[in-house]
């Protein structure tokens, strides 16, 4: 039985996670919840999972949460605040942490996981690109297993089992292109949120899908593959597949290419992390007819400038990678609010990333303090240019 901390419980990776909790009752349970500020789903949680210990956003709701459970009868403890995730990260008798907090919020439980010496789950790119240097340097000294539950890493996790890592010679990731893959570039500087958040493949949280439509997600990616499988940027390649039923693929030396195909489910990468180094059976099949048209495109890094900072911030320092993904968060928000364009977006990034000064920091503190920076940054940026950053 694998005891389960989930990290960002309410949210849809970890509502799927808890899904394969339910049909696998035997073999994972859950225990701890970081629940982010959704009261209610976090009261339901509770009362279907009993865990023995819950994680809210502020102390106001966990004082509510607190009463909703001894009405209820439920003797789980409640905590707050970045101290109480960090706990339910620890919780000693969680032998499995799913990190599912978008953002940066989720570093400090992530990386206290690793120090406790938890097997992690990763759903959570932004960790791995702000910090992945030091996540990875303490999961190798304790001899942690980061597992990654993202699509397209868990996929190439998949396909480098049929390899050494010497004889890979390149991965690739693919992406489905977001909904503006075929829109005019002449029609880009009028898109809408509404626009932006119609994703044709996955249903995900709003940053992200953002970050699809603009292709910021996969340089996320890019740099999370570099951390992960100890690549260069140069052997991590992407590929616009619309289909997105091949989820990423490995090339070796020798010319064969492994694919991992499967369902667009997120439950299916998930219960393999969990599952891990096992392969459980699961009512997760895939219908080959699906494949019977297969589409491959080369990226267009000017319709996708995103793409090519991630690229840039890959090759120049750490505290690049940070900058752009505090610089991204806040401009995506801007966008969302109406007081940036589409393409106000990468422009905002690129003018953050022009005056970050190449460093590697030595700790969480150092890190966070150079997501702040590059955010403070970004909104100076933003608000020097309202309402729109492009207009040619």
């Amino acid at each position: 039985m694998k005891k389960i901390a989930i990290l960002g419980s309410t949210g849809s990776i970890g509502q799927s996670t808890l899904s394969i909790c339910e049909s696998y009752p035997d073999r994972f349970r859950p225990i701890a919840l970081a629940a982010g500020s959704n009261l209610e789903v976090a009261f339901e949680q509770c009362r279907r999972w009993h865990p023995q210990l819950v994680s809210i956003s502020t102390e106001r709701l966990a004082d509510q949460l607190r009463t909703l459970l001894k009405s209820a009868a439920i003797s789980t403890e409640v905590v707050h605040g970045t101290a109480g995730t960090v706990r339910v990260a620890t919780l000693p008798e969680a032998n499995f942490v799913v990190s599912a907090i978008v953002g940066v919020a989720g570093l400090e439980a992530t990386y206290a996981a690793v120090l406790a010496g938890k097997t992690v789950g990763l759903a959570n790119k932004e960790c791995i690109v702000a910090a992945g240097d030091l996540i990875l340097a303490a999961a190798r000294e304790r001899g942690v297993a980061l597992l990654p539950i993202d699509s397209e890493h868990n996929a190439i996790h998949q396909c480098l089992r049929g390899g050494a890592p010497n004889e890979v010679r390149q991965i690739w990731l693919t992406a489905s292109g977001g909904p503006f893959r075929n829109t005019p570039l002449s029609e880009f500087e009028h898109i809408t949120p509404a626009q932006a958040l119609k994703h044709p493949t996955w249903v995900m949280g709003q940053r992200i899908t953002v970050d699809s439509a603009t292709m910021l997600n996969k340089g996320l990616e890019i740099i999370e593959a570099c951390r992960l499988f100890n690549l260069p940027p140069s052997q991590v390649k992407v590929t616009v597949h619309p289909q997105s039923t091949i989820h990423s693929l490995v090339e070796y030396v020798d010319g064969s290419i492994l694919a991992q195909i499967s369902v667009t489910d997120m439950r299916l990468p998930i219960l393999y992390a969990l599952a891990w180094p096992e392969r459980i059976p699961s009512d997760l099949t895939f219908d080959m007819t699906a494949l019977k048209q297969l589409d491959f495109q080369t990226p267009d890094l000017e319709r996708f400038p995103c793409l090519r900072l991630a690229y840039e911030a890959a090759a120049a320092s750490q505290a690049h990678c940070i900058a752009l993904n505090g610089a991204d968060e806040v401009a995506v928000a801007a966008f969302l609010s109406g007081r940036l364009s589409f393409l106000g977006i990468p422009r905002t990034i690129e003018s953050v990333l022009s005056v970050t000064a190449s460093a590697s920091p030595a700790s969480i503190p150092e890190v966070l303090q150079l997501d702040q920076s590059a955010r403070a940054l970004a909104e100076q940026v933003i608000e020097q240019h309202h309402p729109y950053l492009i207009t040619h």
